[in-house]
């Protein structure tokens, strides 16, 4: 049985692949979707109402993306987000789900506790 992967676990995914510098990656799955569509740069800008700039952007990894915007692409070129993300079909398995969730739980605490000394920080300069 498929499960389905909660907005909120791919926002957290997307935060955790960002950290580990992976945008350039999932430009790469992006472009090879878009070039599956036989669509330019150009084209798949034009349907995700964006200009070809920002698309090539997205494309390259030099933009990170948001949970709306990967959304928008994934429903424009007909392809699940985990697809998007180069995730492979293994990822179905409770098992990887399990240690993709231990993982994300893991930098989520990480992020939160970055959050904390950012604010102390700015308590301490009267910020």
């Amino acid at each position: 049985m498929r499960q389905e992967i909660t907005p909120s676990q791919i926002s957290r995914l997307i935060s955790y692949i960002s950290n580990l510098k992976h945008m350039k990656s999932i430009g790469d799955h992006i472009k090879q979707c878009r070039l599956a569509l036989n669509l330019s740069q150009a084209e798949a800008a034009k349907k995700l109402n964006i200009s070809t700039p920002a698309f090539c952007k997205i494309e390259t990894g030099q933009t990170d993306l948001n949970i709306s915007r990967l959304q928008q692409i994934s429903k424009v070129f007909k392809v699940p987000i985990p697809q998007l993300l180069g995730l492979s079909a293994a990822t179905d398995s409770s098992e990887e789900l399990a240690m993709l969730k231990k993982e994300l739980m893991e930098k989520d605490e990480e992020l939160n506790k970055l959050r904390k000394k950012v604010i102390d920080l700015y308590d301490k300069l009267g910020m």
